[in-house]
């Protein structure tokens, strides 16, 4: 007789994947602050918005050391959260373990509607709904195939840049632009000084412009496949068991800690260097490099910082100190939009009206303030009362049709640590 298909419980949880959850969420917070206090489309002419030494080095560390590090440690984790879902879904009931997960990710689609349409532009939701379909129809796939795919998405950036060295004429760039230009006037009149529904309608028409042109499809379809990169290594590592014998797999990771440090911080010094001299809009050969050294050093600082987690995350004494972040970690969709609701509130016109008043020094130092002294005691409190955050519960809700157990003085839970 199968069980009813139902959240995970707390004793299965493995402690080591609430603790990169939890850092991850702090590297988004660090990297999204400059898509919450200024538009997305500023500094599309290559100018500085923030000239002095001071910021441009704050700058140049966060997109050295963060930029995209943090959304690619979060989609590797959706991609080892898919396995192990739909494995227990499968193990309790075969025959409706698909149809669960779909509305899982339905349900995620609700939430990423809202977020996206009405609350802000950069949401990262609706990417993870579209691949996580297209995980399900991978799920009986080769790992030959998965490499493949893995490595496609990894050359990516070069065919990519050499068609736009090949098809962007001066008239397309300069048309780009303007239509840039115009988009920023308009995001700042109605993110920096509108009210909330002008700001909600600005959202709606920006989030369709991002799909609504082949320029702009492009644009995005490359975030896309660089989502997928790390998903599909995290669909790898949870098909393959590995998550599930970390303890063993340690010398491994110890060894490929470090290469992954070496190729990621080198991609990262010519990304960084050279980038400075490739600011202007035209394509361009060093453009090109460029954009593969992004890639590569998204990827190798982001292995890097998950397996030195990992490492630690196996010492008692780390166990311990990383306790916090797993208590985030455990209400990854809540302290998400959590961080929308608080940045806006801050630099948006109808809150307290930061809007292009802080720059990439103060924003660090913000995010730091508000995850650890928001979130962080925000999650701990909140699970020494309930089982899951607040959000994770009606996600559970829209799941399974039924509210999850709940109970006073449930405590962060311990589970399983690797």
């Amino acid at each position: 007789m199968t069980q009813p298909v139902g959240p995970v419980r707390n004793t299965e949880r493995i402690v080591t994947l609430d603790i990169v959850r939890g850092f991850a969420l702090l590297g988004i917070l660090i990297m999204n602050m400059p898509g919450f206090s200024t538009s997305f489309f500023a500094g599309a002419d290559g100018a500085y918005l923030w000239p002095d030494p001071l910021n441009r080095y704050a700058e140049q560390l966060r997109n050295m050391l963060f930029s995209g590090k943090f959304n690619s440690m979060f989609s590797l984790l959706f991609g080892i959260g898919f396995t192990l879902q739909l494995g227990r879904m499968e193990a309790r009931d075969p025959a409706h373990a698909t149809t669960t997960y779909v509305r899982r990710l339905l349900a995620l689609a609700v939430f990423a509607a809202l977020h996206v349409g009405v609350f802000w532009t950069g949401d990262v939701l609706h990417i993870y709904v579209v691949l996580g379909f297209g995980l399900l129809l991978l799920r009986r796939a080769s790992n030959r195939l998965v490499y493949g795919l893995i490595i496609a998405t990894l050359l990516f950036p070069m065919v990519s840049g050499l068609l736009r060295l090949w098809l962007m004429s001066p008239d397309i760039v300069a048309a780009r632009l303007a239509e840039a230009k115009a988009w920023e006037a308009s995001n700042n009149l109605a993110y920096g000084h509108g009210s909330f529904w002008a700001a909600a309608h600005e959202h709606a028409r920006e989030a369709l412009h991002f799909y609504d042109n082949r320029w702009s499809l492009w644009g995005t379809s490359s975030f896309h496949v660089q989502m997928t990169t790390t998903m599909l290594i995290g669909f790898l590592i949870g098909r393959n068991g590995w998550v599930r014998r970390i303890p063993d797999l340690m010398p491994q990771v110890r060894r490929l800690q470090w290469w992954a440090l070496g190729i990621g911080l080198t991609c990262a010094l010519v990304f960084s260097l050279v980038g400075m001299y490739t600011r202007a809009p035209e394509p361009s050969p060093l453009k090109v490099l460029v954009g593969i050294n992004y890639v590569l050093a998204r990827l190798g600082l982001m292995l890097f910082y998950v397996m030195s987690i990992v490492w630690l995350a196996q010492l008692p004494l780390w166990q311990r100190r990383f306790a916090p972040m797993a208590a985030a970690g455990r209400m990854p969709l809540t302290n998400y939009l959590m961080q929308t609701l608080l940045c806006t509130t801050l630099f948006y016109g109808w809150g307290f009206g930061l809007w292009g008043q802080v720059g990439p020094a103060a924003e660090l130092l913000l995010a730091l303030a508000i995850f650890f002294g928001v979130q962080v005691p925000f999650s701990a409190l909140w699970l020494r009362h309930f089982e899951t955050g607040p959000l994770e519960s009606l996600w559970r809700l829209l799941t399974y049709g039924r509210r999850p157990a709940v109970r006073a003085g449930a405590g962060a839970g311990r589970g399983r640590q690797a």
